[in-house]
Parts: C-alpha cells; structure tokens; sequence
C-alpha cells in the first residue's frame, strides 16, 4: 500500500504543480493521548496500554475504533518525560529560545493496528488548512517510539519514504542498522549487534562451552540471536539448542520449555522482549521447573513486571544486560505535581464535559501520586537525550542565537531534520553525549546485573558488572565475579560444559556428529605431550627429549651406558681384574719356576710375553666401561685389536716352536736355526706390526667416535663408540681372525706329535675356545641392544682370554704345583726316547 502511495504521489506530482490538491478525510481520526499546540510538533508512539480490545470486523456496520486497557507503567513514564523535556527546554533561553515545541502522543497499546493506525495520524494532521487545500507539509518534525524492535521497524518503514524522522529510545533490533531500508531511522540507545557479542563474551568469560539459547520470533529476537550464534561459535561455544516463539503461539512455548526439561545445560540465554518472557516464566512456574542459571538482556533484565512471588524461584541469581541508570533531576518530583496540571487539565474545571473528557483517563489517574518506581526506569533518560535531539536539530536548522532568537519563518523539510539529527553533538545534564554514529545509534554501554534478594525478601538488581564499547577490547567488560550470587543461592559459579577439560598430557578428540564442545581425551603417544588444557593436538618432543609419565612435559631422555657403578660393570671389572690377578700370579709362579723343564719347554719368553699380552687383553676390557669419549673410543678398539694379536701371535709363535721342534729331532734336520729366539721375536714383532698399522690407517681415515644412538630406543638414548671407518675394524677382526685360524690349523696338526707333554693340543683346545667365541659373538654383538652390546664384546674378550690362559697355562701350573715328578727333562722327552 505504502509504495502504491508513493509511486501515485510521484507520478500525480507533475500534474499538481499548477493547482492544488482538495483534502478530504476518510474515517474517524485518531486522537492523540497527550498533545500539546507549539510552533514546531514531536509525535511520541509508546506502548502506554498493552491490551487491546478489537471491535466487530462482521461489517454490518461501520467498526469502531480500537480501545486499549491494562497500563504499562514503564512507556507510560516514558511519554511523561517526553513531555517533561519539553517543558524543560520551552522553558531554555539558550535552546530555541523564541520557539516553542508541541508534541502529540498516541498509545500504540502494544499492537501492530494500533501502532499504524497512530503512525498514520501523526503523519495526517487532522485540521486542514482554509479551503481543504493540502500544503504537502508534514505536520510533525520528528517521530520518539516505539519501544518495541518490530513495532518500530514498521513505524521506519511507513515514515521512510516520507524522510520523516523516527528516534527510538528503545528498539536494539540490529536490523534497524541498514541505512538503505531505514535511513531516516535513528535510536538513543546501541544496536543489539553490541548485547548480542557481549552475551557470547560473558560465556566465554565464565567458561560455559555448553549453552541453550531462546528468543522471541521477531525481528528483535531473531537478529539478535543470529549474531549471538556466530559470535558464540568464533568463541568456542557451543549451543545444545536455539528455539524460539512468540507471545502468540502457545503450541511453540510447550515445545520451548520441553525442550529445555530434557536438556543437559543448565545455562540459558534468554534472547526475549518482556513479553515473550513473561510468557515463559508463567510455564515454567506452573511446571515448576527451576534450577537454570539465565542469562537476560536488556529487553526483560530489569523489568519489575516479573518479580512475582514466585519469579525468583527460577530467575533468582539470573545475569543479564541493563540500560545504565541516570538519574534525570528533576522527573521524580515532576510526575506527582506538574505533569497531571500541564497533561490533564480536565483535573482545574468542573464543567461536565471536561469530567467527560478525564474520564477516558481513569486508569492513569491511579498513578497520580506514584513515583517509587522513577528512580528505576532506565530508559528514561533514553527518551530525554531524544527529545533534546531533535531540539539541537531545531535550533541548527532554524538558525537560533542566542539574543536574537529563530528564524521561525522558515519551512523545514523532514529530509533536513534528517541531515541535522546526523551532525547533532552536544553534552546534556547529567553528562552523557548525544552524538549518532553512521548506523544512526550511539555508543553501547551496558550494566551487568544480577538478580538478588535482600534481607527482608525484596528483589533487586544488583550491578556487578559493565560493557563499554567506547573503550579499549581489553576494558570493555568487567564483571566482579565475588559480587555474583547465582542461581539457587548459590556463591559457588556453576559448571556447563558438554565433556570436561582434557588435563595436559591428553588430547581432544572429536565425537562423531556431535558439537565440537563434544569430544572424548586421548591420552598422547609416546613421544608426544600436551602442556596445555584441551590441547587439540599433541607436540612431538625434539630429538634429545622424551615424555614424562604425565606427557605433560618434555624432559632430557635417560642416557644409558655400560657405567662402573652398576651391577652389570661391576661384575665385569671384578672378573677383568681377577683374570688380571690369575695372569699375574701365573706370572709370578713360572718367573719363581723359570728353570724347570716345564716353563722352559717351548720358549718361556714366548710364554712371559703371552701372559703379558693376556694381562693387556683383560685390561683392555675396562676401557669399554664408563662414559664414551673421544678418546676412550680411540683405546677400546686400537687397544684391543693390538693386545689380541700381539696375544695370538705369541700362541702362533709358540705352535711354529712346537712343529719346528718335532723336526728338529729328526736325523741331519737343521730347522731349528731358522727359527730359533731371534726369529721367534720378530715374527711376533712383525704380526703384531702388521695390526698397529691397520689401526694407525683406521685412527687416520676415520676414527672410532662417540654417538649418541637414538633410533635403537625411542624414550633413552644410548651412548656408544661408532666404529667411524667400519672397513677398518672389519680388517682389525679378519686379521685377528686370521692368525686364530692359522694357529688352529698348525696346533691342530701338531696335537699328535709323541710328547709327554705335548703342548700343540692345548693350543688347539684354546684355539677351539677362541674361535667359538668370536663366531657365536658376532650375531650376539648384532642383536645385543644399548649398553648390552658393549657387554657382549666384553665377555668375548674376558672368555676368549680366560680360555687362553685356562687351556695353555692351567696345566702346566697343575704340574708345577702338583706334579712335581713329572717336571723333568727325562719326563718331558720321554716319548720322544722311547719312539727312537
């Protein structure tokens, strides 16, 4: 209809020009409440009754006009300080101060017929100028209403294309903030974009991840919600559900407190005008449902209409947003005395029709000595900064100074009260500015309150807190959690999450379909820690580092090492050092018998650098003990490579002196001479020589150096001597390994030469033992992990120099010790005198 309107009024425009258009009314015209003759008018549309009474729509006759009953205390103080501004600036010698301000106020009676029907008789005077001639004038300059988001968003759209402009004092719908669809629209209060985060950031400040969400189906609740939904989930909330009615649909209310019986979250974000609340909390009283820590907003947060005798049992501890309380100087008193005088002045006559007139009236005039509740009304000063809007606007337009007054003469159109509502800034009374962004609302500032009950059983609402937009992100919001009582009395904050916090040392893990405030925690794996509550993921430790038991921390991992102090070391020093004690002691008893046939059959100093070479190869053994360094990695290897061929070459030297001794004997052989004492000591210098060169190449290439191996365990790391030049300490082995061979071979063809002491078996006894030894090592030194592998080499060494001192030495001491008889030169060739 309203773009029907303007299309005729934009097409008819042309042809009116030249003559002018006839007015003539259609219908009965709607009065205003209050009005007020001036020389500039502000309409006022607020919700002074909210009950409606619809007349007969059968059309059998012409309908009446709608009637209202049931007052709305809080618009009702709102239209009087309206008019209370009004006066005060009629009455400025600063602000217009040769004009004065009328005003015309309708009852809208909470209604969305009554509400266009009033817009339409604001917008329509109702006394035509002398021949009906209509002079395209609007007969108000600005619009104050409504309270409500939807009423106001239809009242923006009717005005709109007449750039008429509206100031509200109370709609925060965010969908008001579109310039395009409602440009002419203007509030003096912020846009719910502002409440709606600031819900989602005391959540989150309060560390509920789990919530339900309500709100009114209209443009107020559902904008509101929507924004509080995206803010939520940018914060880590999740919302179990978000239901909404409206005040007209019972069916959807069931469902709604349905819904939040079978819930598990006990936080409740209450995104509801007051009505829609009122609604609410009569169902969940008569189902007696209780225990749910709400969250409120400005719209019913401090609405007295709620606090019933039984409201508290379930709002009681309730947090929620508020209009910041101002105290307008002056208003309490002005609502018991002047108000009714310059508003009613059917109370000063007598005559019968002004008593007619009051009558109309009767249930306002019950409030005639009622003020209490004035110091509480929060939107009051909401409507005061509006008026004084419009009248800087005014006094801009109309060229005010301050001596010489207006220019009253001077037509203004509604675009241009638009342009100046745009520039308005100045500073009222009570200190606040009044100044509209490019949205046309003004800065958000909230109080946090919460709902608590005094001593003598009263309830009130507690400020424990704020919301400044106008301040730095960081100091925004503040609320003194210690001030809070929440619900059920209690002083403890509540808990609502949908699974508890996985501690450090766990990880989250989504559950599948279900909100990501939803998730099981998995312990990390091995390696991997979280030092963080709800971790998502878990860190890898760096190389050197492993997990503690909790895997909340990464800590050095365990070095291990063959040491000295251990049971394993100690057992082995104890058995290098006793083989060292019986060589030595072997020593001693063949130095002491260095004489006797026995110790000196077969080279005795081939026998002393033997036992020396075997003292060398159990001291060797240690250097495999303790820490790796440099250098004891250099000695464990280059030692031990030497000591066992220098040891070797003695048992070889010793098995040539026993084959060449056999052909000795022979008749004209001479074989001895080639390889008497002398030749004996080289060859033994010469073998030896041979490895002392291997090693000195090996120590040149790329010598033996400490590792720290950690692919072997993953929570230690083992510290161990890497062989550098692998190829050279296989040459220092297969060297080793081939004099062994050799050595078994020739004793092992000597072991049946006539001898009553033959001492080629015994070498190739030990020769078996060796070999044994070393060939079972190698696949033992392969799989042996850590600090056993350097064990496993040890044992080779010790056995392999146990076996040589056992099978070669053993039974000669047995004879020295035992057998005395037999340690004879007669004894010793015995078999060789009988065989000739």
């Amino acid at each position: 209809m309203l773009i029907l309107l303007s299309i005729f009024l934009l097409f008819n425009e042309p042809f009116t020009k030249a003559e002018d258009i006839i007015c003539q009314k259609m219908g009965d015209p709607k009065y205003a409440l209050f009005s007020k003759v001036g020389d500039v008018t502000i309409g006022g549309i607020f919700s002074i009754r909210s009950v409606e009474i619809l007349p007969s729509f059968e059309f059998t006759q012409k309908p009446q006009l709608l009637s209202c009953s049931s007052v709305n205390l809080r618009d009702f103080r709102m239209a009087q300080i309206m008019i209370f501004a009004i006066e005060e600036i009629n009455r400025s010698e600063s602000l217009l101060p040769n004009v004065s301000i009328g005003y015309k106020i309708f009852d809208s009676c909470g209604s969305r017929l009554s509400s266009i029907s009033a817009t339409m008789s604001l917008m329509n005077d109702q006394e035509f100028p002398e021949g009906n001639i209509c002079n395209r004038q609007s007969p108000i300059h600005a619009i104050i209403g409504e309270t409500e988001s939807s009423a106001t968003v239809i009242l923006s759209r009717t005005t709109g294309p007449f750039k008429i402009p509206v100031i509200s004092h109370s709609a925060t719908c965010e969908c008001l903030s579109n310039r395009r669809d409602y440009p002419s629209f203007f509030r003096t209060i912020a846009s719910d974009y502002h409440q709606s985060r600031a819900l989602a950031y005391i959540v989150k400040y309060f560390g509920w991840s789990w919530v339900g969400a309500v709100n009114s189906d209209n443009d107020y609740g559902n904008n509101g919600m929507a924004i509080f939904l995206k803010t939520a989930q940018e914060e880590g909330i999740c919302v179990e559900y978000s239901v909404k009615f409206y005040r007209t649909e019972p069916e959807k209310l069931q469902k709604v407190v349905e819904t939040m019986k079978r819930s598990t979250t006990k936080i409740i974000i209450a995104f509801l005008s007051r009505v829609e609340m009122v609604k609410l909390l009569e169902q969940l009283s008569i189902q007696n449902i209780s225990g749910f820590q709400v969250i409120g907003v400005e719209a019913w947060t401090t609405a007295k209409s709620l606090i019933t005798p039984n409201s508290f049992h379930i709002l009681g501890g309730t947090l929620g947003f508020a209009v910041r309380k101002i105290d307008t100087e002056g208003f309490s008193d002005y609502v018991i005395k002047s108000f009714w005088d310059s508003a009613f002045p059917c109370l000063k006559g007598n005559s019968s029709q002004l008593k007619i007139n009051c009558s109309s009236y009767k249930d306002l005039l019950v409030l005639k000595n009622d003020n209490e509740d004035v110091p509480e009304q929060r939107y009051a000063s909401n409507v005061y900064k509006a008026v004084y809007a419009v009248a800087h606007s005014l006094h801009s337009l109309l060229n005010c100074k301050e001596k010489k007054g207006c220019q009253k003469n001077l037509t203004i159109q509604p675009y241009q009260m638009v342009e100046a509502l745009k520039k308005v800034n100045f500073t009222i009374k009570f200190g606040d500015r009044v100044w509209f962004d490019s949205t046309g609302a003004t800065i958000a500032q909230y109080e946090v309150v919460n709902w608590q009950q005094d001593s003598d059983g009263f309830i009130q609402f507690k400020p424990v807190g704020y919301y400044d937009a106008s301040l730095p992100p960081d100091q925004r919001f503040v609320v003194k959690t210690e001030n809070i009582i929440w619900a059920g009395g209690k002083l403890k904050k509540p808990k609502s999450v949908c699974s508890a916090s996985c501690p450090p040392g766990t990880r989250k893990a989504a559950q599948k379909e279900r909100p990501v405030c939803c998730y099981d925690c998995i312990p990390c794996a091995e390696g991997e820690i979280s030092n963080e509550t709800d971790s998502v993921n878990c860190k890898q430790c760096p190389g050197e580092y492993w997990c503690n038991t909790e895997k909340n921390k990464c800590v050095f991992k365990s070095v291990e090492f063959l040491s000295f102090t251990e049971i394993m070391g100690i057992v082995l020093v104890f058995f290098s050092l006793f083989g060292v004690g019986l060589t030595m002691l072997v020593a001693i008893l063949f130095y002491n018998k260095k004489d006797t046939p026995i110790v000196k059959a077969n080279n005795s100093e081939l026998s002393f650098l033997l036992l020396f070479s075997l003292t060398l190869c159990f001291l060797c053994s240690l250097t495999f003990i303790g820490r790796p360094t440099e250098w004891s990695c250099m000695l464990r290897h280059t030692t031990f490579g030497i000591t066992f061929v220098l040891c070797i070459s003695c048992v070889l030297g010793k098995t040539i002196v026993v084959l060449m001794a056999f052909k000795a004997t022979l008749p004209r052989s001479n074989v001895m001479k080639w390889f008497g004492p002398v030749q004996q000591r080289l060859s033994v210098l010469a073998f030896t020589l041979i490895q002392v060169i291997i090693c000195v190449l090996w120590l040149t290439i790329s010598p033996p150096f400490p590792n720290k191996n950690m692919k072997y365990y993953k929570e230690k790391i083992i510290l161990e001597c890497s062989l550098g030049a692998t190829i050279c300490f296989s040459a220092v082995l297969f060297y080793i390994g081939l004099l062994a061979i050799l050595c078994f071979i020739l004793a092992f063809l000597a072991r049946k030469l006539p001898d009553n002491f033959n001492e080629a078996k015994f070498i190739t006894f030990s020769m078996l033992i060796f070999c044994a030894v070393w060939i079972t090592f190698i696949p033992a030194y392969v799989s042996s992990p850590g600090k056993f592998t350097v064990a496993v080499e040890i044992f080779a060494i010790l056995a392999s120099s146990f076996g040589l001192l056992f099978c070669i030495f053993v039974p000669k001491c047995y004879i020295i010790l035992f057998k005395n008889e037999q340690n004879t030169k007669q004894h010793m060739m015995g078999k060789i005198s009988y065989k000739s």
